[in-house]
């Protein structure tokens, strides 16, 4: 049966790499547009969340930025295939514009290694295909539910070299290494933590579970951080990566001083372009015991 969705899963992506970004966007927009007309439970998510984080806007405001962030979302979701299935070339000519890049070339011309930060902010595979075109770069990544999918993640993530590692112990210290000898590593840093590696900070000031892999491995390696992600431009125009400062902090040794300068750190660049931010994900679901489950609010975290 895994076999059987591997070759489905397959055949649909090659389908829809076949796209031009112009009709992949479009077909993302109408099926998150439709997620927002049926009331789906994603929009029931990202409702909740935008009521957590923007209380200043009315309602209406709230609704627009909800039904935009759905669009956004399922735009993101049809451009993927492109980035897997285009040739590199194709892919990179979308970058039209790339802003604070003087930001990467102080770090990396010191010779340190360089954590990008890269959160759910508009389409963050674009920006690890063009990081990982320039710099050895390495990236860490969650197997997939299905075993043989991860080969072909593997194989269409990698194709200009880039090294993917698991986040297990000998990832992670897979990852040290390429940092100490001055290498990149890309991580997605805004989804709740799985074991022992986080603390609780404010992000929109709600107190939160938050990684603190990002501080322990600056610690460890002497690493910098920035922050970055691809902007969707609009008219099917291509994307604008953006390099940002993170932060002071985020290498604090303090667990809950360096998750809240990280958390911070994304909140800036989110309020820059809210719409194009994964307002669908439960963000919210790990918070300190005893306090309310936003998304179930019969149940106590």
């Amino acid at each position: 049966m895994r076999a059987l969705k591997y070759f489905l899963i397959s055949a649909l992506l090659r389908a829809a790499g076949s796209m031009s970004l112009r009709a992949a966007q479009k077909i993302g927009s109408a099926l998150g547009l439709l997620g927002w007309y049926l009331k789906t439970r994603y929009r029931g998510i990202t409702e909740t969340n935008l009521a957590l984080c923007m209380p200043e806007l009315d309602a209406e405001a709230r609704a627009e930025l909800a039904r935009n962030s759905l669009r956004h979302t399922g735009e993101t979701l049809v451009e993927i295939p492109l980035m897997w299935e285009w040739p590199v070339e194709k892919c990179l000519g979308l970058v039209r514009e790339v802003e604070g890049a003087h930001l990467l070339d102080e770090v990396l011309e010191k010779g340190q290694g360089l954590i990008l930060l890269a959160p759910h902010l508009g389409n963050w595979e674009l920006a690890g295909l063009y990081f990982s075109s320039r710099y050895k770069m390495a990236a860490l990544y969650s197997p997939p539910h299905i075993k043989e999918f991860e080969e072909y993640m593997i194989k269409v993530r990698g194709r200009l070299g880039s090294e993917l590692v698991r986040g297990d112990r000998r990832g992670l210290g897979r990852l040290a290494a390429i940092l100490r000898e001055g290498g990149v590593a890309g991580i997605l840093p805004d989804q709740s933590p799985r074991g022992k590696g986080n603390a609780f900070a404010p992000f929109f000031g709600i107190d939160v579970k938050t990684m603190t892999l990002a501080s322990k491995l600056m610690q460890r390696t002497g690493a910098q951080a920035l922050v970055t992600y691809a902007e969707r431009l609009p008219d099917s125009r291509g994307f604008r990566i953006v390099i940002r400062s993170t932060e002071p902090g985020v290498d604090d040794a303090d667990p809950v001083v360096a998750a809240t300068a990280l958390n911070q750190s994304i909140e800036d660049c989110v309020r820059a372009i809210p719409a194009q931010y994964q307002w669908e994900y439960k963000r919210f679901r790990h918070r300190p015991p005893g306090q309310r489950d936003p998304y179930n609010p019969d149940r106590v975290c």
